[in-house]
């Protein structure tokens, strides 16, 4: 083999090996967080409501959440 064809694996090999490397770290601390912070619940809407001064009905509420649901 040419030393140029060597290099070009050695290249590629370490790229697969980094990519494989940065994408398990970067899974672990998306997973981390979301532990941290949680996406936003019914309870977190109830207190919007009520910071902004208006008491949701629970048609509201799960209005809200099924459109950020579908958002995602």
């Amino acid at each position: 083999m040419s030393v140029g064809l060597t290099s070009l694996l050695w290249f590629i090999a370490g790229g697969l090996v980094g990519a494989a490397i940065s994408f398990y770290f970067t899974r672990k601390n998306f997973e981390k967080q979301l532990k941290e912070n949680p996406p936003i619940n019914e309870k977190m809407i109830r207190a919007m409501f009520l910071q902004m001064g208006r008491k949701p009905s629970e048609a509201q509420i799960r209005q809200i959440m099924k459109s950020m649901n579908q958002g995602q």
